[in-house]
């Protein structure tokens, strides 16, 4: 049960619902996450501009999905891994590669995003120069590191208010 009610579409604000009209257009249907986000207008809107700037990134989709999903599993987001194995599914990934994706064993942009994330961003020498090594330049890196950040709030998010999960089930 979410700790924090969200607010439907007819009970937004005259500042947050064009925002979520534009969100339930692009993925067919609002889920909770913006309508708990709505209680903040500032930060529904700093999340969807900074969405919006993130998808202008060189990752392709299926690498912005082993990014969004390798960071979800290690910040233990269950709401985040069911949005983004369906969102990976639709950008090609199959089952399998999600899996992988999740643990940062699909590709060496899976495991930077997780030792991103499991080291809170204190990367060793030895894991840049493995990014490095596997094709990953300073600008990816970068890009990862952002990715990283912007689903690390999405992730404490829905982990400190249990937001409700709208997505199908998923084993998490």
């Amino acid at each position: 049960m979410t700790r924090i009610t969200p607010i439907s579409l007819e009970h937004a604000t005259d500042a947050t619902r064009p925002l979520l009209e534009g969100v339930q257009k692009k993925i067919g249907f609002l889920p909770n996450l913006f309508k708990v986000l709505a209680h903040a207008p500032a930060v529904l809107a700093s999340y969807l501009q900074n969405s919006a700037a993130l998808s202008k990134t060189s990752l392709s989709a299926t690498e912005k999905e082993a990014v969004f999903l390798a960071t979800s599993q290690v910040n233990g987001c269950d709401y985040c891994l069911a949005a983004h194995t369906l969102f990976a599914g639709k950008a090609g990934l199959s089952k399998q590669d999600i899996l992988s994706a999740r643990h940062g064993e699909l590709n060496a942009i899976a495991a930077l995003a997780r030792q991103i994330t499991e080291s809170r961003g204190h990367l060793t020498v030895e894991q840049l120069a493995a990014a490095r090594s596997a094709g990953i330049d300073d600008s990816k890196i970068i890009e990862v590191i952002a990715h990283v950040a912007s689903q690390t709030l999405t992730n404490y998010l829905n982990n400190a208010v249990l937001t409700d999960i709208d997505f199908p089930a998923i084993d998490a």
